[in-house]
């Protein structure tokens, strides 16, 4: 059994050997009002991995990390709110390049170390000499009690930094995982527009940390969704500097999920205008890829969105985003509960009182079970209602 985890603080420098720092450097608001850039370094080499937005429209910040992260070692991650430095061509590239070149010549690293994300408006050149100007003194504050700092600098449309840390013993050993994150709009799996910095003092051959990433994100980032967009810009990163040795991968393995899955809960709860977290979860599938596209079809449906964000359990619009969603089902057989109250068997309404289900879908938090009743497979996703106050948010930038 995997060694119980505790919740600590400390968010990205939790771990040993990490520290944090935030700046203003002017890129969207006057120099001073807040702070915009921010930097996540470790003390030692670390081992790092990556995934990023499958969008075939990636930012330059995406497409610079990807190659960077072909180096053996990785010093830190140098990131930006206000503007995402997407859509801008080579010259967008070449920013983002700097971003790193200035930060690495600061570290005394090289630029192939220095990892990049910037979140913003799509298709504005960076003001990247008014950033790069900023980057010494950016490093001059790196501080072990950063973290939510940092989590604030990157934050656009995010109402609350986003930040988790887990210990846990292996070994014989201590050892600690911890993350920061932004995102409120613009998030849908594949991955969920939203950036997340995880960092740990384990270590681990970069090919297994990628394995192990990959394996975390699928099972938080990647099931989230807000309002069905994929950004240009999406990127999980790891950092890992192995000053406490190497743990058992079962047990880091359950760390690292516990911190993304907090992080990506956060991201949900945060979203732009939401008055609800409804988890769904269909189950009795043939098969995942069919849970997954009942799942995700229910929560992308704008209407039943709707009808959540008017507390109305309408599981007519439910039944028929899984209908539509390509899963293959019986329609005859299906079942649907809110929480575990059923409102639909066999395909047909339940004998529970409207006001029954009324009440639950009236929670701020609460979760739709779909079951198919043709299989064995399941999936979740985690997802939030629809309001005005989202419409009238998206209106402008």
């Amino acid at each position: 059994m995997p060694t119980k985890l505790r919740k600590i603080s400390g968010g990205v420098c939790a771990p040993h050997g990490f520290t944090a720092a935030a700046i203003s450097a002017g890129i969207k608001y006057p120099v001073g009002s807040r702070d915009d850039m921010a930097l996540v370094a470790s003390a030692v080499p670390c081992v790092a991995a990556g995934t990023f937005t499958t969008n075939k429209v990636k930012a330059a910040p995406v497409l610079a990390s990807m190659k960077h992260l072909l180096s053996k070692s990785c010093r830190g991650v140098i990131l930006n709110s206000g503007n995402a430095n997407a859509c801008t061509g080579q010259p967008g590239l070449a920013d983002a390049i700097a971003m790193a070149g200035t930060t690495a010549a600061v570290l005394s690293a090289r630029v192939e170390e220095i990892l990049v994300c910037s979140t913003g408006r799509i298709g504005v050149a960076l003001p990247i000499e008014k950033m790069t100007a900023k980057i010494s003194a950016l490093a001059a504050k790196l501080d072990p009690k950063s973290s939510t700092a940092a989590a604030k600098a990157i934050m656009t449309s995010d109402t609350v930094p986003k930040e988790a840390a887990r210990e846990f013993a292996s070994g014989g050993r201590k050892f600690r995982v911890g993350g920061l994150a932004k995102g409120a709009g613009m998030i849908d799996p594949n991955m969920a527009t939203m950036l997340c910095v995880v960092t740990t003092d384990a270590t681990f051959p970069k090919a297994e940390l990628r394995k192990m990433l990959k394996l975390a994100v699928e099972r938080s980032f990647n099931r989230i969704t807000i309002d069905g967009d994929m950004s240009t810009n999406d990127t999980v990163l790891l950092l890992a500097n192995g000053v406490e040795g190497r743990p058992s991968a079962e047990d880091f393995q359950t760390a690292l999920d516990a911190v993304a899955l907090e992080l990506a809960h956060k991201i949900v709860l945060d979203g732009e205008g939401v008055s609800r977290f409804v988890e769904v979860e269909v189950r009795g599938a043939k098969s995942v890829k069919d849970a997954r596209l009942a799942a995700e079809a229910i929560a992308n449906s704008t209407l039943t969105k709707c009808a959540w964000a008017g507390g109305d359990p309408n599981w007519g619009r439910i039944l028929d985003a899984v209908g539509y969603s390509g899963a293959a089902m019986d329609p005859d057989a299906a079942s649907i509960h809110y929480n575990k109250v059923p409102a639909v068997r066999n395909g047909m309404p339940a004998d529970t009182p409207f006001a029954k289900l009324q009440a639950v879908a009236a929670k701020k938090a609460f979760k739709v079970t779909v079951d198919l009743h043709g299989g064995q497979a399941a999936y979740t996703v985690f997802t939030t209602d629809l309001t005005e106050a989202y419409v009238k948010f998206n209106l402008g930038e």
